[in-house]
């Protein structure tokens, strides 16, 4: 008689019934369509929240430098210098860069575009800013009246490096015996270029010195200071407690909470729906399962006979769906870093930079997300694995062998 559980027994069983049974070919090939449809799902789910979670990368770096990690704005009528001190003092890691802010309409021939200026001390938002810091400035004007356009503004206006560009304000002047917008030619020293054609177009920086002078700001008194910090999160409560009541800040994650919730849910989805790629590859292994126990089955009867356990036989086909499911994962798993190597390697895809902030496609599948993806397929593989290794374990092999 056979002990409770033989795992040396079991392990022979399972890799005889792996091999290739001329008088069963459909079974073996059932197993291969079984084990392909594992790895390819495995694959595409690695490939398409790889890329989900790229996209949503690139656009929060995009976003992160654009729209700034932390930002103080007033509710009344701006944020003193001497609030901008205190935050300095009570936090030194901290990169500040005040601005001033407005719109304005942008001109050159007949071109016509609204843009919004920001007034800011060029070495104080190059230290925050690192699309501004890569900006190469003519170096042949120190002017007041100077601006750094973003390339979609420039190639829009048909205004280069070392032109002018005429702004018209939203203020008014007084011409006559009535009034018209305020108007000035600002110098163009260089161009950014941030990949995101909707910040590229719409926004100007120029100098505090042109806000002081053309639009009469207080210098005491900035529209908002842009903050750089390495942990946000935890800095936002933290500034919020020495801020006046007047006085209020806002994190990145907050002005643009609803795009990233959006991605995330669609992230979300993909999983959901790709998980159903690897349910309908594991009815594969399922009908590939109950078609070697319908083709095995005097082999089981005899088996049982011979002293082996209901426990060994549902360990046999159990063990069989099992590794023919690992082997599709690992398969997959090969598969989709192969893929992604190339995809990061080779520009075989080309995307809309304006659109996707990036021309290649980017790749990033943290372990998390993988650890999910690997967790995910396992499960459905186990229960996939169950009702073929309980339909072998309740074979009658009396009943088999009387009519076999």
């Amino acid at each position: 008689m056979a002990t409770a559980s033989n795992p040396k027994f079991t392990r022979t069983i399972v890799w005889h019934y792996l091999k290739y049974d001329r008088d069963n070919p459909f079974i073996f090939f059932s197993a291969v369509m079984a084990f392909l449809g594992i790895a390819a799902g495995v694959m595409v789910m690695m490939l398409a929240i790889g890329i989900t979670n790229g996209i949503q990368k690139e656009f929060k770096e995009r976003l992160f430098v654009m729209n700034y990690p932390l930002t103080v704005v007033s509710y009344a009528d701006g944020v003193d210098s001497k609030t901008v001190k205190k935050i300095k003092e009570k936090f030194p890691e901290l990169i500040l860069s005040p601005y001033y802010t407005t719109q304005v309409i942008s001109k050159n021939d007949n071109s016509i575009q609204g843009s919004m200026v920001y007034g800011v001390d060029f070495q104080q938002e190059a230290a925050i800013n690192s699309v501004f810091a890569k900006v190469k400035t003519t170096g042949q004007s120190q002017s007041k009246y100077r601006m750094i356009i973003g390339d979609g503004l420039s190639l829009e206006m048909g205004a280069k490096v070392g032109e002018k560009l005429i702004l018209y304000f939203s203020e008014q002047q007084a011409v006559g015996f009535g009034t018209m917008p305020l108007q000035k030619r600002f110098f163009i020293d260089g161009v950014f270029d941030s990949g995101l054609q909707a910040y590229d177009k719409a926004i100007i920086y120029t100098t505090h010195k042109a806000f002081h002078s053309l639009l009469k700001r207080d210098p005491d008194k900035y529209d908002g200071v842009h903050i750089h910090s390495e942990k946000p999160m935890k800095m936002l409560e933290k500034i919020r407690e020495i801020l006046p009541e007047d006085t209020g800040i806002e994190g990145w994650w907050q002005q643009n909470g609803n795009f990233f919730i959006a991605m995330e849910m669609e992230k979300k989805v993909y999983f959901l729906v790709l998980l159903f790629i690897i349910l309908i590859a594991s009815l594969n292994i399922i009908s590939s399962l109950l078609m070697t126990v319908m083709s095995r089955r005097s082999e089981i009867a005899l088996m049982q006979t011979l002293g082996a356990t209901r426990r060994e036989i549902r360990a046999i086909f159990y063990k069989l769906g099992l590794i023919i499911g690992s082997i599709g994962i690992g398969m997959g798993v090969i598969l989709g870093l192969i893929g992604m190597w190339l995809l990061k390697t080779f520009d075989i895809i080309s995307l809309p930079e304006d659109v996707y902030g990036s021309a290649k496609v980017p790749i990033d599948l943290p372990f998390s997300d993988f650890s999910m993806i690997i967790i995910g397929t396992s499960i459905i593989i186990m229960l996939s694995a169950l009702y073929p290794a309980k339909k072998a374990a309740s074979t009658d092999p009396l009943n088999i062998l009387r009519n076999e």
